[in-house]
C-alpha cells in the first residue's frame, strides 16, 4: 500500500508558476507510475500528466508546453512544475500512484491562479 500527500498549491497570479510536490510511503516508489490529476467543481477529475514508469512522459494538450512532470526515487518523491498558469488551470490537483490493478490517491492539493 501507497500513502501520498501533496503539498505546494496556492494562490498564484496568471503566468506565475507553482511546484506540486507529491511525498511517497509505504511501499516500493519506484514500482509505480507516478502521475498527477486535477478537478474542478462539478467536473470530471482529469489526467493532466503521467510520467509512464519513467518512461517517456503524458501530458493532456491543455498543459503540453507548461507542465512538467519529474520524480526522485531517492526522495520518494514525484513533482509537477507549472508554468505559465492560466486560469483554467484553477483546480485541486491529486497525486496518483499505479501499479497493475492498485492505484492510490493523496488528499489533493487546490491552485488557484487568479489575479
Amino acid at each position: 500500500q501507497v500513502q501520498l500527500v501533496e503539498s505546494g498549491g496556492g494562490l498564484v497570479q496568471p503566468g506565475g508558476s507553482l511546484r506540486l510536490s507529491c511525498a511517497a510511503t509505504g511501499s516500493t516508489f519506484s514500482a509505480y507510475a507516478m502521475g498527477w490529476y486535477r478537478q474542478c467543481p462539478g467536473k470530471q477529475r482529469e489526467l493532466v500528466a503521467t510520467d509512464n514508469s519513467g518512461g517517456s512522459p503524458t501530458y493532456t494538450d491543455s498543459v503540453k508546453g507548461r507542465f512538467t512532470i519529474s520524480r526522485d526515487n531517492a526522495k520518494n518523491t514525484v513533482y509537477l512544475q507549472m508554468n505559465s498558469l492560466k486560469p483554467e488551470d484553477t483546480a485541486v490537483y491529486y497525486c496518483n500512484a499505479r501499479r497493475l490493478v492498485f492505484s492510490y490517491w493523496g488528499q489533493g492539493t487546490q491552485v488557484t491562479v487568479s489575479s
